[in-house]
């Protein structure tokens, strides 16, 4: 990626401390591969999955000493954000709207947020509660290993999908479906949030072709590394390696193939009207 543009001022950086939580159980004895797998579905709000786990954690505070790749992890999550807020900012602006910038917070291990304690093995997420973006960078970088899912524009897709969800949430798309969702089986609720995810990934595909339009961003092989890396988080495919088998009424985030379908019509189309995953289309 041609990342020669402005850093965002809209980055937190907390790894400085880095906190546990002693007693808590994310998502109530999940086995290590599980919560691997659970960690890159690049999900909404992490406090479901800290409801009922036995009450606040005690965190514990020790200090980490800044590293250059640190401040080399800061600098490239802090200019692709500043990319994703020129482009919705125009974007906004263009349908007579302000866009309200993000926060994102780096963070080593577990940290607060709006949402509840959060742990890194959550993988990345967005709040919709505090309006931020909450990123493990070296957890965030070792899933991407384990997954194949390389590159800097592997990583830049993440961010731009989770800052989708919060394009979703100025929308009000976050809104109108968790409240859809209330009264839901279970089935049809996870069906209606792999709608949530794929348009997120859409819009992450919209980002970056404006982005390229603007700005020229793009390099050889960041496209099919975008491509690779949303079809490594298809749930179809984190399942079969979890657990040797497919379970589509399961599905929270999308098949490998719904998710590189949806980011490339995102790309191709440049248009928030093409990320129309509600219709059934």
């Amino acid at each position: 990626m041609r990342l020669d543009g402005p850093e965002s001022d809209n980055v937190e950086d907390r790894r400085g401390q880095r906190m546990s939580g002693r007693g808590v159980a994310v998502g109530g004895g999940l086995g290590t591969v599980v919560l691997v797998v659970i960690a890159l579905l690049l999900g909404v709000d992490p406090g479901e999955l800290l409801q009922g786990q036995g009450g606040a954690p005690q965190p514990q505070v020790t200090q980490r000493q800044a590293s250059p790749q640190d401040e080399a992890g800061r600098r490239f999550i802090a200019q692709v954000l500043g990319e994703t807020e020129e482009v919705w900012r125009a974007e906004f602006a263009r349908r007579g709207a302000q866009y309200e910038d993000p926060r994102l917070v780096l963070f080593s291990g577990a940290t607060e947020s709006g949402c509840g304690f959060a742990q890194a093995q959550m993988g990345p997420f967005y709040c919709p509660r505090d309006h931020r973006v909450y990123i493990d960078l070296d957890f965030m970088a070792d899933l991407q290993r384990r997954l194949g899912a390389n590159g800097d524009f592997a990583a830049a897709y993440i961010v731009a999908h989770e800052v989708g969800h919060h394009v979703q949430n100025l929308i009000g798309v976050l809104g109108r479906v968790e409240q859809a969702r209330r009264g839901m089986g279970e089935a049809a609720s996870n069906a209606l949030q792999v709608r949530v995810e794929l348009q997120a990934d859409c819009l992450a595909g919209v980002w970056a072709r404006r982005a390229q339009e603007t700005r020229n961003i793009l390099e050889r092989g960041d496209i099919e590394e975008g491509l690779n890396a949303a079809a490594a988080v298809g749930d179809d495919r984190l399942q079969r390696a979890s657990r040797g088998y497919v379970a589509p009424e399961s599905f929270t985030h999308g098949s490998s193939a719904q998710r590189v379908t949806w980011f490339r019509r995102g790309l191709e189309s440049g248009r928030i009207e093409a990320c129309d995953t509600f219709s059934g289309r």
